[in-house]
This record gives structure tokens, sequence and C-alpha cells, in this order.
């Protein structure tokens, strides 16, 4: 079953943020488990960001944050987070294509 990750925080250091997640998009190029990843902006909350994270299965997710690459980033990451982060774990229990 595919997973999602929620991974909601709040910066108000984006722009160093943003350099860090493309530093770590390009250092693990080619090795992700993840097949989807979105970084999103509140427009109703200032400073407030979500990364939206898909995986095949809870497994690889677990996988992935079980690596030494995905926990040096976390530490990065919470430095540069007022405050820390909130996860939401999701199963996708049914998907539609709503395009026409």
């Amino acid at each position: 079953m595919r997973f999602i990750q929620i991974i909601e925080y709040k910066t108000s250091r984006i722009d160093e943020f943003n350099a860090l997640l493309d530093r770590w998009v390009e250092k693990n190029a080619g090795r992700s488990l993840a097949t989807r990843a979105v970084h999103a902006r509140d427009r109703d909350n200032a400073n407030v960001y979500l990364n939206i994270v898909e995986f095949p299965s809870y497994e690889q997710a677990m996988e992935n944050s079980s690596r030494p690459e995905t926990a040096e980033f976390a530490e990065q990451v919470k430095a540069l987070c007022d405050g820390p982060p909130t996860f939401r774990n999701l199963d996708l229990v049914k998907e539609h294509d709503v395009q026409s």
C-alpha cells in the first residue's frame, strides 16, 4: 500500500531551508526511496510550509527515515525551523485522476 508522509513546519528562514533541501535532493539523486515529493507554503499561515512525500510503502518510508543521511538532513532542518515539525503518516486508501 502506498504511503504518504506530510511534514508541517514553521520557518522564517525559508531561503536557507530551500537551499538545504535542494542540496539534499541533488546529493541523493538516484538513491531516494520516495516516488514523489512536494514542497508547499500555507497561504493562510505565515511562515508555515509542508513537505508532502510519497513512498511505495510504509516500510520503505521507515527505511528512508533510518538512513544516516536522512537523520543528518533532519538535524540541519531542525536548526532552521521555529519549533518542532508535525508529522502525519497516511496510508493511501484511494486515488482519483480528476483531469478532464
